[in-house]
Formats: structure tokens, sequence, C-alpha cells
């Protein structure tokens, strides 16, 4: 929709301030009819606006076979039979889209209704200059659309694309052009004509568009100049407001793009920050199709009009439905999805964004439909929102305002028809309702992710305090690092991923027969959830020592406690050293333990919780005195460097016979690279037994 500007009160005080001498139109008489009537200007370093008497048709003109111009825009050509058009604005009157005084109705409000194409303006003026004075005009500031400006069928600019089949309009913006130099330092006749074309779009936005909405400026080219800069210095400012609603909508969405790194499970920050991005691409699109003739209209206004807004509609009600975390209907998101899809389609034909595909008079029933569609997305905006208040009260209660505003802001251009303005224009900024709609609406967002901040923020920090307390605890249930016992010398070393660890392992000696008991397993996952699971595991570890010690009763046992409990698994190995150095080993799913630096042979077996009666690997075998036994967790050989490379059980061979202390076993693991829990028990038979024996 082109925009319009036309000069403030500061460019009339600009021309009356090089106006030196009267300004008069009077008609005098001419021996030929086809010259009409004739407006006198008396110029000196002035500029006059042409505000007629103008002869205007509807239509295009023929062109001359012989040089191809347009007949129309000729100087002889008898215009007596054309309407006779006055472009005086009346007093009081203003825009209704820009909002500033003086505006005529076009030629749809004057016996043209819903003619759309190419009409004709011609004026005769008799200008009386001093000499050296150059001579310019300035076309009309607010018109739809585009034109062709010629001084006596002379050709002397341009405003739109009119090279191809069709012409190419754009956003109205202020344009000069210079007179032919023989027009200055005398009386002079001149036949001023403008061809304008208007696409049948433009239709939709007013009941009174067409042509001409205020006269044209025929003055001394430097002050046409300076009101020519006025009227871009005004339209610099009034558009001002959207390249500021660009800039920081852009940076909020990736604002919103950034707290995904802080909650990923929360999808509500990407759909913000999508959407923000897409509000800040339909300001950056409205600024360049105002300030620049880079991209033509018809190609800016679809992606607007016909895109990005239904897009901004519809991703509120998902924006909504997702931050109240509503999953029931779960046919909603197809249902918007569906009425996108029937917005986008009637918008553009309901608009004639694309009248050439679509036959003449459709549209009416496609505007008609897209005014359902949009009625329909209201509706369902304001249940999401209502589902809110029912979920979560005061959050919902606070969505509201900024909701109702969108959904009477998507009827802005309905509206104008009843004169309810959708623009304002504080301080010259433009400012529409969808722009206050959106304001609103990510003000509120903003609340509400203050308000979910804060609550975050108590939840963290109950949850920090929570996994400290649980790491308190684990280390209370873990072993001492370093044990002596009658011939045994026991070490531990334990590193977990987190705060928290899936790590577990229990040191258990017998001093009635001066047995030893040990149970080292990983449960599945690390964290919180984890350590829960291993406190669980640990007290039925030492509830069971109590009364049996054999390690397959034990393991039993265990899988018994887990069984039922989801996606609770767990390996576990459990060794019993009698006091002459015979062990029982029992595994279920763990790593084989080392002896002297080679492993065990052990046959596989299922991890703890997965069957109800598992079958475990079974190993006898004696330690001998300064036998070395190492039992590690998964976590040791699945550490991984920056290329990926894993540390492996090549490694840990070769480090078991280089390295005997569990603490150096771990860190190198953990230098390496660690991504599990790391736990290293080594266990050492000592001389005192055989020596106390």
């Amino acid at each position: 929709m082109p925009v319009r500007r036309r000069a403030s009160f500061l460019s009339l005080c600009l021309a009356s301030s090089f106006l030196t001498q009267l300004v008069s139109a009077a008609p005098t008489s001419t021996s030929s009819a086809a010259r009409g009537k004739v407006t006198e200007i008396h110029l000196g370093d002035s500029v006059a606006a042409l505000n007629g008497p103008w002869k205007f048709r509807i239509g295009d003109s023929p062109t001359d076979p012989a040089t191809g111009r347009a007949l129309w825009s000729e100087a002889g050509f008898d215009d007596s039979d054309w309407e006779t058009v006055d472009l005086t604005p009346p007093a009081g009157s203003y825009d209704p889209i820009a909002g500033t005084s003086g505006y005529l109705p076009g030629w749809t409000a004057r016996g043209h209704k819903g003619y759309w194409g190419y009409a004709w303006y011609r004026i005769r003026v008799r200008v009386e200059s001093r000499p050296g004075v150059k001579l310019a005009l300035a076309g009309a500031s607010d018109l739809d659309d585009i034109y062709q400006a010629f001084d006596d069928g002379t050709l002397i600019g341009t405003f739109g694309d009119f090279s191809g089949k069709a012409p190419s309009i754009f956003t109205t913006r202020p344009k000069m052009f210079a007179l032919p130099d023989d027009s200055a330092g005398s009386v002079a006749d001149h036949v001023l004509s403008f061809r304008v074309y208007m696409e049948p779009y433009t239709l939709n936005q007013l009941d009174d568009v067409g042509g001409f909405h205020n006269p044209p400026l025929l003055g001394e080219e430097s002050a046409v100049a300076a009101q020519n800069q006025v009227k871009w210095d005004e339209l610099y400012r009034s558009y001002a407001g959207s390249l500021i609603e660009a800039l920081s909508f852009t940076l909020l969405g990736v604002v919103a793009f950034s707290l995904v790194l802080f909650d990923r499970t929360d999808r509500v920050y990407l759909w913000i920050g999508g959407l923000l991005l897409i509000i800040a691409l339909g300001a950056f699109i409205n600024v360049l199709s105002t300030w620049t003739e880079l991209v033509p209209y018809i190609v800016t206004a679809p992606i607007r009009l016909a895109v990005i807004t239904p897009l901004i509609y519809v991703g509120w009600v998902m924006v909504w439905r997702i931050w109240f975390r509503l999953r029931r209907p779960t046919w909603v998101p197809r249902l918007a999805l569906s009425l996108l899809l029937l917005l986008i389609v009637s918008s553009s034909i309901g608009q004639n964004l694309f009248f050439v595909l679509v036959q003449p008079g459709t549209e009416n029933a496609f505007h008609v439909l897209s005014i359902v569609v949009r009625v329909a997305i209201a509706a369902l905006l304001l249940w999401t929102v209502f589902q809110g208040i029912m979920e979560q009260g005061l959050e919902g209660w606070i969505a509201v305002p900024p909701v109702l505003l969108a959904g009477i802001a998507e009827f802005s251009a309905e509206l104008s028809y009843f004169h309810i303005l959708p623009n304002w224009f504080p301080l010259g900024f433009q400012f529409s309702t969808r722009q206050l709609a959106n304001l609103f609406l990510v003000v509120a967002l903003s609340l509400l992710l203050l308000r979910r901040l804060v609550k975050s923020i108590r939840r963290q920090r109950q949850m920090a305090l929570d996994v400290k307390q649980a790491q308190e605890v684990q280390q209370v249930i873990l072993p001492e690092e370093h044990t002596s016992l009658p011939g045994f010398e026991v070490e531990s070393e334990y590193r977990p991923a987190l705060e928290v660890g899936g790590d577990f392992f229990q040191v258990i000696p017998n001093a009635a027969d001066g047995s030893l008991l040990i149970v080292t397993g990983d449960v599945a996952g690390k964290g919180l959830k984890a350590g829960m699971l291993v406190a669980l595991l640990v007290g039925a570890i030492r509830t069971v020592a109590q009364f049996e010690a054999d390690p397959v009763v034990l393991l039993d046992s265990l899988n018994k406690r887990l069984l039922g409990r989801g996606d609770a698994f767990a390996t576990c190995l459990a060794l019993r050293i009698e006091a002459d150095g015979s062990v029982t080993l029992a595994n279920a799913g763990h790593l084989a333990p080392y002896l002297n630096g080679q492993a065990l042979l052990l046959e596989g077996s299922l991890p703890l919780g997965m069957l109800e009666k598992p079958e475990f690997s079974l190993l006898q075998f004696e330690l001998r005195p300064e036998d070395r036994l190492m039992l590690l967790s998964d976590g040791v050989a699945e550490a991984t460097d920056g290329q990926g490379n894993l540390f492996g059980f090549e490694r840990v061979q070769e480090l078991l016979r280089t390295t005997t202390s569990a603490p150096e076993i771990a860190s190198a693991a953990q230098a390496f690279g660690q991504q599990d829990d790391i736990s290293v028990i080594s266990v050492t038979r000592t001389p005192v037994l055989a020596a106390t024996a």
C-alpha cells in the first residue's frame, strides 16, 4: 500500500520565505478552444501550488505513429471536453493514512468508483519569471500510485517504472524535475501533463483512492529543491520509528534465541525469537520500500501484507499456546496452520496482489473470506489466552489487553472505512495500531519472562541446594579413600562427571571371619536422579550384607529392588575375599576387574533391573600376597579427548603396568577427557594376614 506524505507546516513556511511576488491565478481568454483556460503564474524566488483548474480524463493516451509521443501530452491537444478538477485542499482536511492536513479525495470519490489503471491530468500555465532563474516542477507528494510528467509533450521525469509491460509502482515519495532552460527569464506558456497509473490492489486501501491527493508545485529550482528536501526530511522522520522497531525487535529476537542456551527444554524461546525476527523483517521491508526504490512495491507488498502479517498473527497464537504449556486439544496447531495458509491465499487475492492471475470481481469474495479467517484466528487467540487464565491465572490476565489490541489491529484497514485512523504521528513519527499491538504484546511477554526468570532462579537455587545436599549425602555413604585392614590394603578414588554421580561402591569388612566384601557398580544416567538411585542401592547393600555376604544372593536382592522402576538399571560387581585369599566374584554387566594388570576373563551378563531372574557371571580365584586387584568403572576406558579418541582398554592396561595408585589412574583418565563418572578401587593383599595366621 503506497504511503502518502505531503508538505508539513514547516514546508509551507519555507515556501513563504522564498515568496517575493504575489502568485495569482486568473483565467484569460484565447482564440483557440484547444488552449482552454490558462493559469498565470508570476515567479520570483518562489514556489506555487498548481491548484488548477486541471483537466482530467481516465484511460490512456493514443500515441503518434510518427513520433511515438503521447497525443494527450501535446500542447495543442484539445482537452476542452475533459473533466475539470480543482486540486485546492479543503480547509481542515487530512490524510486518513498519514494523518497530515491538506488532503484531496482521489478519482474513485469523484465519479470513477472502482476504476484502476491510467488517467491523465493536464494544466495550462503562463509563467513570468526573472532572467537567469531556473524553474522546476515537483510532482504530487501524495498520489496513487506512479506517474510520468510532461512539459509541452516532452517527458521531463518519471516516478515509478514504466519500462515493462506492466508498470512497477513504489511507495510514494517526493520527486522534482527541472524544466527546460528556455522556460526562464520570460513570459512563457506551458502545458503540464501527468500520466498517472494506479494498481488494482490500491482500491482496497480506502474508498477515495486514485490519482493526486495534493497539487504539484512549480517554481524557482532552489525553492522547489528546498521544499523537496523538507518533504524528504518529513518522510525520514515519519519512518524512523519503523527503523527503530526493526532494530529493536532484531535485538530482542537474538536475546530470545540466546535464552535457549539457559533452558534447552523450553521451546517457547525459539517461538518468541522467531516471531520477533519476523516482525523486525516486516519493519525493515517497510523502511526499505519507503526510503528507496531498490525493490518495487509489487515485490514488497505480497511479502509484507500476504505473508509476514499472517505469520505474525498466527504466530502469536502458537507463542501463547506454548507459553501456557497447553497440550490439549491436540488439533489446535493443525488448525492454526490451516488458517495461516487460508489467510495467505485470501489476503493475496482479496487485496488484488495477484490481479493478473484472478478474474476481476473475485477479489471481493476473497476479501470477505479473509475477514472470516481473521475473525477465526482472533477467536482462537482469545480462546488460547482464556485457557491460559484457567491454567495459570495471573499470567493469562496479563496477556488479555495486548491480545485484544492485536485482534483489533488486524482489522485496521476495514476500520479506516469508518474513519477510525489506524495511524498516529506523535512528534512526526508514524505509529500504527499494529505496531502498538506488537509493542504491548512484547511488553506483556517481557513481564512474563521476568516473572518466569525470577521463579526459575528460585527453583535453580533450590535445585542447587538439593544437589549440594545430595552430594554431601553421597560423600557420606562412600568409603574412606584409604583403608588398611588385616591382610588387605584398600585404596579408592571417585570423580563424578557432575556434582552428583552414578557410580557407587562399598567396602565392608567382616571382623568375625576376616573376610572382605566389595561391591561396585554404575547406575544408568548421571546427575541427581542417578544419585538418588545410588543412595537406594547403597542402602540395600548395607542392609543385605548384615545377613548375607554371598555375592550372588546380594546381586539377586539388588535386582529385585530395581525391578519395576522404569529405566532404573545398573551394572554391578560383587566379590568376597576370604581371609586366606580365596575370592568369589559375581558380575551383572560391569567391567571385569584387573589382577596384576591383566583383565580377568568373565562371561557376559546383563545389568540389574532388566530381568526378573537374571543369570550372573561367576568366577572364583585366589588372591596371593602382594597381588593387586583393580576394579574400574567404564568412565576410565570411555574418557574421550577433543578429537573424539577414546582412552580405551589398551591405554588402561598400559597404565596399569606403570601405575598402581587409584588417584593416579583416575587423574590420567580425567585429564584425557572425562565424559562419565570415574571410580577406581585398588585391593592389595598384604603379608600381614600370613604373619598373624
